[in-house]
This record gives C-alpha cells, sequence and structure tokens, in this order.
C-alpha cells in the first residue's frame, strides 16, 4: 500500500467531501493519509476527520503562515493538546511546523522573529514528547536546520523539499526524511527531479499535500490523496525502478519517520 505523509484533507477546498476523498484514495491504495493541523482552530478538526476515517492520522501544529496571527495562549494549547493526543493510536507528530520565507510579508524582520520563535517552541514540544516533527520548510532550508541542530526532535519530515544536495544530507544525518510530491512530476521541475532520481532511496517519502502542488496531469485543479499511487509511478520513472519497489520502500521510510503511524 503507499502512504501518504501529508495531506490537508480538512481544507476547504474539499467542502464536504473530506472522507468521501479519503475512502476514494484508499479504493485506489493509499493506506495511509497524514492530516497535519496549521493552527489552533482545527486541531480538533483533524482529529475528529482521522476518527471517521480509518485510513488517516493527524499531527498538531502550528503553519509558519497562521503564525501572524496566533499567540502565546496557542501555544500552551497545543502543549496541551500534545499531552492529550499521546493515547491517541491516530496521533503521529507535530506539525505542520516550520519557516516560511517566500510570502514577503512574512520576511518582515519582526515575523522572521515571531516565526522562529514558534518554531522553537514546538520543536522543544516534540523534543519533550519523543515525536517526529512534519518540517515547513519554504525557502527557509538553512535557518530550520540551525534550530533543529539545537532543538533536536525525534527526526521526522522535511515536507516539499526543494533545496540543494548538501541540505538534504543534513536533514538526513539529523534523522530526517524528505518528502516529494506533485512538483516532481513536472519535467521542468529539473532541481527536485534531480533529487528525487539520486538521493538515497531510504530517505525519501510520498506526499501529495492536497489541495495543494497538484501533478501536471491534473494542475492547475485541486490535488488529492488519490493521485499518489500515480505520484509514486513517476518516481519509479526517475529511479528506473520497479514501481512495487518504490512503494515498499516509501512505505517503509514513513513509518521508519512517523512510528506511531498505525498500520492498518
Amino acid at each position: 500500500m503507499w502512504i501518504d505523509t501529508h495531506c490537508h484533507l480538512d481544507a476547504h477546498e474539499f467542502g464536504t467531501e473530506s472522507l468521501d476523498v479519503a475512502r476514494r484514495a484508499g479504493e485506489a491504495g493509499v493506506s495511509m493519509i497524514v492530516i497535519p493541523a496549521v493552527e489552533r482552530g482545527n486541531f480538533d478538526t483533524v482529529r475528529q476527520m482521522a476518527a471517521s476515517a480509518p485510513n488517516a492520522s493527524y499531527a498538531l501544529g502550528i503553519h509558519p503562515i497562521y503564525v501572524p496571527n496566533a499567540t502565546e495562549d496557542d501555544l500552551l494549547a497545543l502543549r496541551a493538546a500534545v499531552e492529550g493526543a499521546m493515547a491517541d493510536p491516530n496521533f503521529v507528530a507535530i506539525g505542520e511546523i516550520g519557516l516560511d520565507f517566500f510570502i514577503p510579508m512574512l520576511c518582515e524582520p519582526a515575523m522572521r522573529e515571531k516565526q522562529e520563535h514558534f518554531l522553537r517552541e514546538q520543536l522543544r514540544i516534540a523534543r519533550d514528547m519523543g515525536l517526529p516533527v512534519l518540517m515547513h520548510v519554504r525557502r527557509s532550508q538553512d535557518q530550520v536546520l540551525k534550530h533543529v541542530r539545537q532543538i533536536r526532535p525525534a527526526g521526522g519530515i522535511a515536507h516539499a523539499f526543494n533545496g540543494s544536495f548538501q541540505q538534504a544530507q543534513v536533514y538526513i544525518d539529523l534523522g530526517f526524511k524528505l518528502g516529494f510530491g506533485g512538483a516532481m512530476t513536472f519535467t521542468r521541475a529539473l532541481q527536485i527531479r534531480r533529487l528525487a532520481a539520486t538521493l538515497p532511496l531510504a530517505s525519501i517519502v510520498l506526499e501529495t499535500d492536497a489541495p495543494d502542488i497538484s501533478p501536471a496531469w491534473i494542475h492547475p485543479g485541486r490535488n488529492s490523496p488519490e493521485q499518489l499511487p500515480a505520484i509514486g509511478a513517476v518516481l519509479a520513472e526517475l529511479r528506473a525502478l520497479p514501481v512495487d519497489e518504490v512503494r515498499a520502500a516509501t512505505c517503509a521510510n514513513a513509518l521508519a519517520a512517523l512510528p506511531r503511524l498505525p498500520l492498518r
């Protein structure tokens, strides 16, 4: 089976279809979908969705894009929610957390500082609870690595990785897997395709980031976890490997990155 390590199944783009989408993904061979939270307001939503879909699990965190409106109380609420979720077999990680230096407003000095504060506090929660992290690293690879080196969580995934080979190796050395998805299906995405083709297969996990980062064949339409097997087939093609070998390896890698993933 396939594992989608990053899918915002609760996003408004899915409307009331989320559980149907999860069901269809399961029928397509996707045995597990990880749904990261993005803010305090959707902690309960992702938890309930994972409880309702037999092939879903969830993570809790505050996404850097939501940091501008977040407060210290939200960090306290996150820690409390994580402590409460440790007994939930569907709870797998802290996420989505990280840094985003692509959106201009988030690059302003005060907002960069706030983002880094929220990242460090969430890394501390992950470290204290022995949990992996789902890491947002857009235009911020080196800065994220700086904080991860200082506050060492129990590994995790660098989501939508698009850095250098050197940065990839540092993440791998720190116990991280690297997430690849729809972006590598575009022939013009030369760097991502080189990374996907040549990094150790043992370091790669698959993801959709649905409803975003749709693969070439449906772009710019809504992405879906149903697309993961076809995305995995592209990875197999790039690496000149049998699809079954890539499927088995990426699933094993996901289980290594997220040891709490329920086996179903």
